[in-house]
């Protein structure tokens, strides 16, 4: 069995397990997640509660009607809806008519929206209007030298009131009296809500006066104005404000502004028409006049009845005559053809269809075409010398003879009768041309006179139709919806403000968690270390939540998670070592602390549970630990061996109580030159010698990421384990075993994770489903038992 298949790598692993293991990531912070909801969640009923204004939409639908489609629908009212004042109307320049700010600037003048009252209260302020007044200012006259005075009034009885300016001054005052300010005069008075008592007595009102144009700035931005729908002549208009009364009273006003200037623009051009007609009637009465005595003086004078009418005959009779003398002209060209033709081509047929109406003619052609069919027919079976053809060839020459001169006698008739045609047409020509010097006066009296009689009832009719449409001036508008608001709000919408609350109070721990992992740079979950190498991964080893002076945690009659974890190991151990011998067996990591020593103790006890032979060797050096950690001296050791002649191996093998089934070989006195002696001879062949006592030999060594001792030991070592630690093994020293892997400097690598806690993999358990660090209850040890 392959490496590959008994630890397969991320392409090979099933997708799901990376997304869950990514979420888990972030699950274990589920705290952070309910704190960020519950905080946002909160500040968002706070702002909907305390701060949020409710804007409601008011929209009201018009249709622009085009006046000049509606007046060509009946010719009886033509009269009444002059198309002189009708234009087409373009709905998207109404559109923009009706958005002009100067338009709203009228609104806001008329609606008196330039003075706003607010009500103050304990946590925020409400403005009201219209029917929510108590009392209303009525200006007589402001300072511009104070654009935006504000003053405070408080009600204190049935008639009188309290103004505080802005200085904290304070004068009482009586409904109805005329108050006089640096910034202007002005009157307050009772609102509708004044006697209703809706506010309540010891309300304080803000006043505050805003600029015409800055009122109309704010109000146009909350207009919306556009057409219904594509290529229609109906217009949606839309505004939000907090105030739903006063919303509906700007979008009927706008209507009604509208349609105001809209009429006073049509009565201003009629008026002006009017006036310019009456005048022009005066002129064209006086010249029509004239015009018409002119032509009676003309008509007596020459003795003309109706000039038009002889020229007119005139020119149709030289009109018939110049039509035949073409005619005639056209068949003498057809006649010296058919005669061109029959004196070039002795046996072709002659067309007979050219418009030449002459009978013998015809019967000539048709007989000599008949004869050149029998001709080629019997050309067809016999030669020209055949008597029949010979016959044939005879008559088609008396034929052409005979059909040549019918020609000359048509074109003859024709050429006479075309000359006798041009003669008449000439006299005719000579009466046309005495006509039109004496037409040619007359009909510049005529057109003069029929210019003034057609203007002067051009402006007679027009000034009628003005008349009446000055009389019944309607607007161009109509409304088909009245400004309606909605019942409820539609801003804020407490839902959406919810969901971007949750979405907030999600999204912020979850990037600081990001961030956090994204600048982490150490070693997180298996999934870092399975991206960044094609290393087999022999197992996880999970933290140790005893004492960390108990270096030994593998005994027989353990079964905590990680005791059964070093189980696995040992399992995945023998399937990677099945069909070749594995019997030393090198631990490294990549820097001290990675938990290597700690690693080959509890492996070797691994080992030593299933009734093998197992020495551990301190190989390290430099900065030996395993003895200590099972409680030996470091008198006599490795060093002591490879440096003496008179130390044998049994004088260095020695047993610990913490691990009595395991042998161990120490360091001994740390050397000056470690490198060396690692390479050393002796060393080879210590190694070769317990090969032949113990079945498993692990060589705990110096980590191969800080000196390269390690590397002198590949000859002699069947595999090599790589330790890395969740949390502490920097993922850039990964490329270090990825390395040693690729290029085969040691021996079989696989790696070993160790110190794995929930938030390091994908699962939450191990074994038998037991947590980390969590110890197995009695029932669960018999089961583990059992399973064995």
């Amino acid at each position: 069995m392959s490496n590959q298949e008994l630890f397969p790598l991320s392409s090979e692993r099933n997708e799901a397990v990376d997304l869950k293991s990514a979420f888990s990531k972030y699950l274990r912070y589920w705290y952070l997640f309910l704190i960020g909801a519950v905080i946002t969640i909160g500040i968002a009923y706070a702002y909907l509660r305390y701060y949020a204004v409710p804007e409601y939409y008011t929209s009201s639908l018009i249709l622009i009607k085009d006046e000049k489609s509606e007046s060509g629908t009946s010719s009886a009212m033509a009269i009444n809806d002059p198309d002189l004042f009708k234009s087409s109307k373009n709905v998207d320049d109404e559109v923009e008519v009706l958005k002009s700010k100067t338009l709203m600037q009228r609104v806001i003048r008329e609606l008196d929206l330039s003075i706003s009252y607010v009500v103050e209260g304990r946590i925020r302020d409400v403005e009201i209007y219209g029917k929510g007044l108590p009392i209303q200012i009525i200006t007589k006259k402001m300072n511009p030298k104070y654009p935006n005075p504000a003053f405070s009034i408080l009600l204190t009885g049935s008639n009188s009131y309290k103004l505080i300016d802005t200085d904290g001054k304070t004068n009482v005052y009586q409904l109805g009296e005329e108050i006089t300010k640096p910034y202007g005069s002005f009157t307050v008075a009772p609102g509708p809500a004044f006697y209703t008592n809706t506010k309540g007595p010891n309300k304080k009102i803000n006043i505050q006066f805003h600029q015409l144009k800055d009122m109309a700035d704010v109000f146009f931005s909350r207009v919306d104005i556009k057409p219904s729908a594509k290529n229609a002549s109906v217009i949606t208009m839309g505004i939000i404000d907090p105030i739903p009364e006063r919303g509906e009273d700007i979008i009927n006003k706008i209507i009604e502004v509208y349609e105001k200037e809209s009429v006073e623009d049509k009565n201003a051009k009629a008026t002006n028409t009017v006036a310019f007609l009456d005048e022009r009637l005066k002129y064209i009465t006086a010249e029509l006049a004239g015009a018409e005595k002119n032509v009676q003086q003309y008509k007596s004078q020459e003795g003309i009845a109706d000039v038009s009418t002889q020229a007119s005959n005139y020119l149709s009779q030289a009109s018939d005559y110049n039509r035949q003398l073409s005619e005639w002209a056209t068949q003498i060209e057809v006649l010296e053809s058919i005669e061109r033709y029959m004196s070039s081509s002795e046996y072709k047929t002659v067309p007979s269809s050219l418009g030449i109406q002459d009978p013998t003619l015809l019967g000539l052609i048709t007989s000599f075409n008949d004869l050149q069919l029998q001709r080629e027919t019997q050309l067809r079976t016999s030669t020209a010398e055949n008597p029949v053809v010979v016959g044939i060839n005879e008559q088609l020459a008396n034929l052409r003879r005979n059909i040549l001169e019918n020609l000359r006698n048509i074109k003859r008739g024709l050429v006479i009768t075309s000359n006798n045609l041009k003669q008449n047409s000439g006299n005719f020509q000579s009466k046309i041309k005495r006509v039109p010097l004496m037409e040619r006066e007359l009909l510049e009296i005529n057109r003069q006179q029929a210019v003034k009689q057609n203007l002067y009832l051009f402006l007679l009719q027009k000034r009628e139709e003005v008349a009446l449409a000055l009389a019944a001036t309607v607007s161009n508008t109509r409304v088909i919806d009245q400004a309606v608001s909605t019942p409820y709000p539609i801003s804020p919408n407490p839902q959406n403000i919810y969901l971007i609350a949750l979405l907030a109070g999600l999204g912020i721990p979850f990037a600081g968690i990001f961030l956090k992992n994204m600048l982490n740079d150490k070693v997180q979950s298996r999934l870092d270390v399975e991206k960044a190498t094609a290393t087999p991964i022999l197992g996880e080893i999970c933290h140790n939540s005893r004492s960390a002076r108990n270096a030994v945690v593998v005994n027989k009659d353990s079964r905590s998670p990680i005791v059964e974890m070093f189980r696995l190991v040992r399992a995945n151990l023998h399937f990677a070592a099945i069909g070749k011998e594995n019997k030393v067996m090198l631990i490294t990591s990549s820097m001290g602390g990675e938990g290597k020593t700690f690693f080959s103790i509890n492996l070797g006890a691994s080992l030593a549970l299933t009734g093998k032979k197992v020495v551990l060797l301190e190989l390290d050096l430099r900065k030996p630990t395993l003895s200590s950690k099972l409680g030996l001296n470091d008198n006599v050791g490795i060093t002591n061996y490879l440096t003496s002649d008179t130390i044998t191996i049994n004088d260095i093998i020695r047993t610990s109580e913490k691990a009595p089934d395991l042998f161990v070989i120490s360091s001994g006195p740390l050397p000056p030159n470690p490198a060396e002696l690692m390479m050393s001879a002796k060393l080879a062949h210590l190694i070769n010698e317990l090969k032949d006592i113990f079945d498993h030999i692990i060589i705990d060594t110096a980590p191969i990421g800080q000196v390269s001792d390690a590397f002198s030991l590949s000859p002699l070592v069947d595999s090599t384990i790589y330790l890395l630690r969740y949390g502490f093994t920097y993922k850039k020293q990964i490329e270090i075993i990825d390395s040693i892997y690729q290029n085969k400097r040691l021996n079989h690598p696989m790696i070993v994770l160790n110190d794995a806690k929930k938030e390091n993999t994908s699962t939450y358990g191990y074994g038998y489903g037991y947590g980390y660090g969590e110890e197995v209850s009695t029932s669960s040890k018999k089961k583990s038992l059992e399973a064995q």
